[in-house]
């Protein structure tokens, strides 16, 4: 008997307790979409992410630019926002995550730290954004509404940018909106 107990106790404290991913449902007016999210490459992003969601931030927000073969951005458009700067969160890039069709990512601006409520979702793959964005999850159910996310019609829109090629902003003429973003352990 005292042989089991040692040997059982052995094997539990031997065995590596495997926790799995957290996992984010975005649902929107096209349709759900599921995501797990990599809270070990890009912890305090998807700490923030997951925090925003149960909060509800994102209920009622929508996917503002959507460029074909590139990505679908969502959260709000506006970067004199309050929320813009409070919800800042320091760069966690990785040249290990590869931005691929599916990838979930936060967007910024030219700073790399100022990333903070909106978040985009690569509908192709795009290498040149591979250690520059942060990458935080990966679209694992749902790729039939992510095709119909990049089909909606837009309006066409280019940015000015000093220095660079114009940025495609296309807007969907019919709004796609989040009407929730549950978490799952």
């Amino acid at each position: 008997m005292k042989m089991k107990l040692v040997w059982l106790f052995t094997l539990c404290c031997s065995s590596t307790l495997v926790v799995a991913a957290p996992k984010a449902v975005i649902t929107t007016n096209l349709g759900e979409m599921t995501f797990e999210l990599d809270d070990k490459t890009a912890p305090k992003t998807t700490a923030q992410f997951i925090r925003l969601a149960k909060n509800g931030w994102y209920e009622g927000k929508s996917f503002y630019r959507v460029v074909r073969g590139h990505v679908a951005q969502a959260g709000i458009n506006d970067d004199n926002h309050p929320d813009h700067k409070t919800y800042q969160v320091d760069a966690e890039f990785s040249q290990n995550k590869p931005q691929i069709r599916g990838s979930l990512g936060l967007a910024r601006d030219e700073d790399p730290n100022s990333g903070s409520t909106e978040f985009y979702i690569c509908l192709e793959r795009r290498a040149h954004l591979d250690g520059l964005y942060t990458n935080f999850g990966q679209l694992t159910a749902g790729d039939a509404v992510l095709d119909k996310i990049a089909a909606v019609k837009v309006t066409e829109l280019w940015l000015d940018n000093p220095g660079g090629q114009p940025i495609a902003f296309h807007q969907p003429e019919t709004p796609v909106v989040i009407q929730s973003i549950k978490i799952l352990p």
